[in-house]
């Protein structure tokens, strides 16, 4: 008769009535003699409690023994030093790449264990974690995560058999972000039958640095009919007693094997931390094992400087090599205190009273604000002697290692400083809380966006890959990252802008290294935080005092304050302190209203609005070149355009676009570009408030969204990311390619078809960001291109797909029929008919190419009355007459001429040829010009040919006597 190991029991499927059958299985097959008769199993619907397990012999539920554990109904997992069984982690790559992609650059993608949590790929690659599961009975899964990061999508699903989604809202399936270091539970309802759940993970790395992964621990799963055996306590855990539905990890100094029970205390010099599985040596102690903290000042304001051991001490004093600790209690002098504070006689700075203010080196009471002025409420801290009242600090750990005992920052005098903590991979986090903020009496007028702002100085020496963050916490609904900084940074100065009143907490996170190391290797990584400002807080103390507007003295008695806000579009005069309107075509720049300067002009091509808060475009332009002016209508432009440019693809073949949401004018000065991440709203349904807008909308001129296509990576809709501002701010509108040091560079774009200027819309942004110290920029070129639409056509440089070359500088080209100037009299021209039926028809024609557009119409054809002969038919044929005349006479008076010059010739020869003898004169005396041969008589009245004639014989406008010539061969008269 076969023994009991070998063969084992099973359950059959459950009938239609709910029940099933006990069967033995033979380890080995073919061995199926001397088994065991099926028997009636236990109903469906039972299970066992927590702790316990179904011993099928007998089927009789039995309670764990020590060392392991269960969950009656349930499954738990919690050790991650490999992926379990029935665990699939599937990469896919389902939107081909450019040319030329390797198709396999997503194969090694996969979810990693790394002991005790799961950790999602840090690539651009989506991978999903595939478990499935049968139910008996409806259930639940729930699992424990860390999602720190928005530029990766986090998605929880479930399908059944069919691989059919089920249903499922979206707040379910969309996972909400969480703080660095901080863990939340997703929790979700499961039906019974056969349910596939999916954890899928898509990283968009588009020109930023690498993503921080998602982590996952103690997913558990409700629901499952009975467990047959109890899960053994992974090593570093125990269970000290029999019928455990978890395990426990060991303390500090033990350590266990799997399935222990107990805790085995560490050998002498070795150290082990909560949960570890073994033990390991000592160091020797190095500088790295201890720091240095100052006391709080004593009554002599002196300070003492000590020095602790980083806890918990893994290190020995008395190896070789090893370092003391340095002695403590040297004195040193206080630091003094922070503005708006005051030192009192044992060295306590206290807060000013309300009304008075105190640059925080005074020793004596704080002094009150003069009359007309205003105390400038605020927090500033320069000096780090102990730390303020409404800061904290702590340490976290990813790996659930306890160091929130310790301190993740130090005060160190003039800085504040990231203190050693546990481990290299802990987040040492400094948060400050801010109740609200509250604008100035002289300030109230003001309609600007800027409610206070906060700024800081800082560095980070570092020697790994160690990470700063700045984050934001607003109304205690949810952290966002605001900026971080990757490596070492030289001192620099960051500033951050609150555009709306609420109660925000500031973080600071600082992490040495995101590798979980067992050795430290770079507790000499720090970040110093000098300085830390923040403006127009509720409740602030005063560093110094603001001019206001004054009222009466009757006013002041009423009221009890000597200031007064001005109204909206005012500035304080500096000669009566009372409140003045800034000139036309300015607004009040920055946050103060004092001076006339205060009031700076608006750039070119802008005005100003009502209130003197802003400048900003009509969506129209003038301009006067070449003795004519050029007028142009861009209202056709004003609504809201978006251009999308794609796709794209990152390295591991992730296809994406940019997205751009553009309005050119908005709406006087409003900004009516929109941008929405709507995974975040997805994952934040409950929170689709004024809140959620304030955190997830950027609302612009321009904005730039990420876009994941919805064929993208198989999701049901368009993704959108990484959304901000490209342009808050509009500086003016001019054809120059300059203008308040941002440059257009034409050269960007193809050249100008035409004689029609470009022109530039200038915008800032002035958010700085990591990259930008001085916030982005943007430029619009509104181009003349009678080939295209009203609406025209948006375009980013070939050379700069995205939009920008620098990261700062953005670049768009605007071409539209609606950017030619309006059309006048100088653009079209008159045609003249010819005379049809005693009617001329005058018709006007644009001139080629046409530039212009609306304005001046074309004058209507005009048909007027022609004469019989046009006049300048009748000039033309009567000079055309006279031209004849003359010609005639001319013709006919060199005829004659030539014919006296052939007779004078032939003379010429026969008196040569007479006796070779020369021709003797006729006459002793000749004048200049006369005919010796020719009896000539002029008649009195000088006629046309006698004028020419005279011409001709340089006597031009001189009449003759008849002069009677004789002729030594013959006598004859001849009439000229």
């Amino acid at each position: 008769m076969p023994v009991l190991t070998e063969y084992y029991f099973e359950y059959t499927e459950c009938d239609s009535t709910g029940s099933r059958w006990r069967v033995a299985i033979p380890r080995s097959p073919g061995s199926c003699s001397h088994l065991p008769p099926p028997a009636r199993g236990m109903d469906c619907s039972f299970s066992c409690v927590a702790g316990e397990f179904l011993e099928m012999s007998t089927q009789q539920c039995t309670p764990c023994a020590a060392g392991s554990y269960s969950l009656g109904s349930g499954l738990r997992f919690d050790q991650w030093d490999a992926i379990p069984a029935g665990f699939t982690s599937l990469a896919s790559y389902m939107e081909p790449g450019p040319p030329g992609e390797d198709g396999q650059a997503c194969n090694n993608s996969s979810w990693s264990p790394q002991g005790v949590y799961l950790e999602s790929n840090r690539d651009d690659c989506t991978v999903s974690l595939i478990y499935a599961v049968h139910l008996e009975m409806q259930g639940s899964v729930s699992f424990t995560y860390q999602y720190p990061d928005n530029n990766i999508f986090f998605e929880f699903y479930v399908q059944n058999e069919q691989c059919q989604e089920m249903a499922q809202a979206d707040d379910q399936k969309w996972i909400k972000v969480t703080s660095n270091g901080e863990w939340e539970t997703h929790m979700v309802n499961l039906k019974s039958g056969t349910n596939i759940l999916y954890w899928r993970t898509t990283g968009i790395l588009v020109g930023r640095k690498t993503v921080k992964p998602v982590l996952l621990r103690n997913i558990q799963i409700e629901g499952v009919a009975y467990t047959s055996e109890c899960f053994p306590c992974r090593p570093g855990w125990f269970s000290p007693a029999p019928g455990s539905s978890s395990c426990q990890p060991c303390p500090r100094n033990t350590s266990s094997g799997k399935g222990s029970s107990t805790c085995d205390p560490c050998p002498p010099h070795h150290y082990s931390h909560e949960g570890w599985a073994e033990c390991k040596v000592k160091p020797p102690c190095s500088q790295k094992d201890y720091f240095q903290i100052h006391t709080a000042c004593d009554s002599e304001g002196k300070t003492q400087v000590m020095y602790r051991w980083v806890e918990p001490k893994i290190c020995v004093e008395e190896a070789a090599g090893a370092v003391q600790l340095p002695p403590s209690g040297t004195r040193e002098p206080c630091p003094p205190c922070n503005p708006g504070y005051y030192n009192t006689n044992d060295s306590t700075c206290f807060p000013c009273p309300p009304g008075t203010h105190s640059d925080g080196t005074l020793s004596l009471a704080c002094a009150a604000c003069p009359a007309g002025t205003e105390p400038v409420l605020g927090y500033e801290y320069k000096w780090w002697n102990v730390l303020p009242s409404n800061m904290k600090t702590s340490c976290f750990n990813v790996g659930n290692s306890k160091c929130d005992d310790m301190n993740g920052w130090e005060v160190a005098g003039d800085h504040i400083r990231s203190g050693a903590g546990g481990t290299d991979n802990d987040y040492l986090i400094l948060s400050l809380r801010v109740p609200g903020f509250k604008v100035p009496t002289s300030l109230a007028g003001m309609t600007g966006s800027e409610f206070g702002r906060i700024t800081f100085n800082f560095e980070t020496i570092c020697y790994s890959d160690c990470e700063l963050y700045f984050m934001m916490d607003v109304n205690r609904k949810s952290t966002t990252v605001v900026e971080s900084w990757e490596g070492s940074q030289k001192r620099l100065s960051y500033t951050h802008i609150m555009t709306r009143n609420a109660s925000v907490s500031f973080t600071w996170a600082f992490q040495r290294t995101n590798e979980a190391l067992d050795v430290r290797r770079y507790v000499g990584d720090m970040v110093k935080l000098y300085s830390i400002s923040v403006t127009n807080v509720v409740g602030g103390v005063a560093s110094s005092c603001r001019a206001c507007a004054l009222v009466s003295q009757q006013a002041q008695e009423q009221t009890g304050s000597s200031c007064v806000p001005c109204p909206a579009g005012f500035y304080i005069d500096q000669g009566t302190n009372r409140c003045r309107e800034c000139p036309a075509g300015t607004h009040l720049a920055g946050r103060h209203t004092y001076g006339q300067e205060a009031c700076v002009p608006c750039g070119p091509g802008s005005r100003s609005d009502k209130e003197h808060s802003l400048c900003y475009n009509d969506c129209s332009f003038s301009l006067t070149a070449d003795n004519r002016t050029l007028t142009f209508d861009l209202s056709a432009l004003s609504a809201m355009a978006s251009l999308t440019n794609g796709p794209s693809f990152t390295s591991k073949g992730t296809k994406y676009l940019h997205l751009f949401n553009v309005s050119l004018c908005g709406h006087e000065g409003k900004r009516a570009a929109v941008c929405t991440d709507n995974v975040t709203d997805l994952s934040a349904k409950e929170d689709q408030g004024d809140q959620a807008q304030f955190v997830n909308s950027v609302n612009s001129f321009i904005c730039q969204s990420t876009i994941i296509p919805a064929d993208g990576r198989g999701f049901r809709t368009a993704l959108s990311s990484q959304s901000i501002s490209l342009a808050d701010t509009f500086l003016g509108a001019t054809v120059d390619s300059v203008l308040s040091d941002v440059n257009a560079k034409p050269q960007l774009f193809p050249k100008r078809p035409s004689d029609v200027p470009d022109i530039n819309f200038f915008y800032r942004s002035s958010q700085a960001t990591a990259s930008c110290d001085q916030g982005r920029s943007s430029v619009i070129t509104v181009r003349c291109n009678p080939g295209k639409p009203e609406r025209g056509e948006l375009s980013v440089p070939s050379s700069c797909p995205a939009g920008t070359c620098d990261g700062c500088t953005f670049h768009f080209l605007w071409e539209s029929v609606s950017a030619c100037p309006l059309c006048t009299q100088d653009d079209y021209h008159q045609i003249e008919g010819a005379c049809k039926g005693g009617l001329q028809e005058t018709l006007s024609v644009w001139n080629e190419p046409k530039l212009c557009t609306k304005g001046a119409p074309l004058p209507a054809r005009v048909s007027a009355p022609c004469e019989a002969v046009a006049l300048w038919l009748k000039v033309g044929l009567g000079g055309g007459a006279f031209a004849a005349a003359l010609l005639v006479a001319l013709t006919c008076y060199f005829w004659k001429k030539n014919k006296r010059l052939e007779y004078k010739y032939s003379r010429l020869v026969m008196s040569a040829n007479r006796e070779c003898e020369l021709p003797a004169a006729d006459s002793c005396a000749l004048a200049e010009g006369e005919e010796p041969e020719d009896d000539v008589v002029y008649a009195q009245k000088t006629t046309l040919l006698g004028k020419l004639r005279a011409i001709a014989n340089k006597q031009e406008g001189e009449s003759s006597e008849s002069v009677q010539l004789k002729s030594s061969e013959s006598e004859r008269w001849v009439w000229g």
